[in-house]
């Protein structure tokens, strides 16, 4: 379809990621009540498109399109948002924003589609006020603005805004680190081993989950073992920093899959309670540690706040392990469904 004579176009392709040490509770606008750790994923992205143009009515209005179909919970989301900010986003008054989305996973995968979506919406308004002459500073501070909105629309989304490994959340040993923005890791501070590593999500269910995000974070609120967990947590990013430094697999092992059961065993010893792993999660758990003691190939794994795991791994060991996979877990997964993904290298501009 052709643009009108007056019409431009954005479009940012942003993956998710999958964190590492877990962002389990928030206070104030949008911060976290502990530093986490991700990386970001290579073939699960959302592709997001703006087309804008002066509007006839001179007020901004705003189309919303997931898919080719029209949405209306989500445009309601985005005015929401850029009214929450009214001075950030003044640039976009009297534009007329169609907004096209899709994603390249299905719904429910255990993927956070809020973050590839909200670091994608990030990413195309900070090209916007560029090219309506609002001066975002440095390309650093550009993303950093980027990274900023895309926690205040969702939490993990600030993360997504850079390749690779990155940490979102203030700590004594990463200089420039903030709750406000997250920082990316730098090439010197990721083993080689750990910069390819794979990650495989099966699909256990893609049932909704029984409670939503921003629900889960406010049980913490709280919680028995609040502060526990936050001190906990900031020693394993301490930990798991150096481990990414120094390619140790036994303690990223260690760390990793502690911090996956315990953000399931908070949502356990909630109040309300919430279990959501299903029966084949833990079969799927059982059946990697036994493989991993069995053949000494360092697979373990992850989870977000849903049933669905993430294996990850060294890339050496990918054919080994698509086999077992084919073998042994395939058969856990809801219509064999699983998606091969890894370490990616970020948000991409295609215009």
């Amino acid at each position: 379809m052709a643009l009108h004579p007056q019409e431009h176009i954005i479009y940012w392709r942003v993956p998710s990621n999958i964190a590492l040490v877990k962002y389990w509770g928030k206070h104030g606008v949008q911060l976290p009540q502990n530093p986490s750790l991700s990386f970001t994923l290579r073939q699960s992205y959302t592709d997001m498109q703006i087309l804008y143009r002066p509007s006839e009515s001179g007020n901004r209005t705003i189309d919303f399109y997931f898919e080719g179909k029209p949405n209306e919970k989500f445009k309601a989301k985005i005015v929401q948002f850029l009214e929450s900010l009214p001075d950030d986003f003044a640039f976009t008054k009297g534009l007329q924003l169609t907004i096209k989305s899709l994603n390249s996973f299905p719904h429910s995968a255990g993927i956070a589609s809020s973050a590839s979506s909200m670091g994608a919406l990030a990413m195309c308004l900070a090209t916007l006020a560029q090219k309506q002459g609002v001066f975002l500073g440095s390309p650093e501070q550009a993303l950093q603005k980027a990274s900023n909105w895309a926690r205040l629309a969702s939490g993990s989304a600030c993360r997504s805004v850079y390749g690779g490994y990155t940490v979102w959340g203030a700590t004594h040993e990463l200089p420039g680190s903030s709750d406000l923005f997250a920082i990316p890791l730098e090439t010197q501070q990721v083993h080689p081993y750990f910069a390819t590593f794979c990650d495989t999500i099966l699909i256990i269910s893609g049932e909704e989950k029984a409670v939503s995000s921003r629900a889960g974070h406010a049980l913490m609120n709280g919680h028995p073992f609040a502060t526990v967990r936050y001190e906990q947590a900031r020693r394993n990013l301490s930990r798991l920093l150096d481990v990414l430094k120094n390619g140790d697999i036994e303690d990223f092992i260690q760390i990793v899959e502690n911090e996956a059961l315990t953000l399931h065993g908070l949502m356990m010893n909630s109040n309300p309670s919430f279990i959501l792993m299903k029966p084949a999660t833990l079969a799927v758990i059982e059946e990697l540690r036994t493989f991993r003691r069995d053949t000494g190939i360092p697979l373990t794994f992850t989870l977000d706040a849903g049933p669905n795991i993430h294996l990850l791994y060294p890339l050496a060991y990918q054919v080994e392990i698509h086999a077992f996979i084919t073998d042994r877990l395939v058969r856990y997964c809801q219509e064999n469904r699983y998606i091969h993904d890894g370490v990616g290298t970020g948000p991409q501009l295609f215009n």
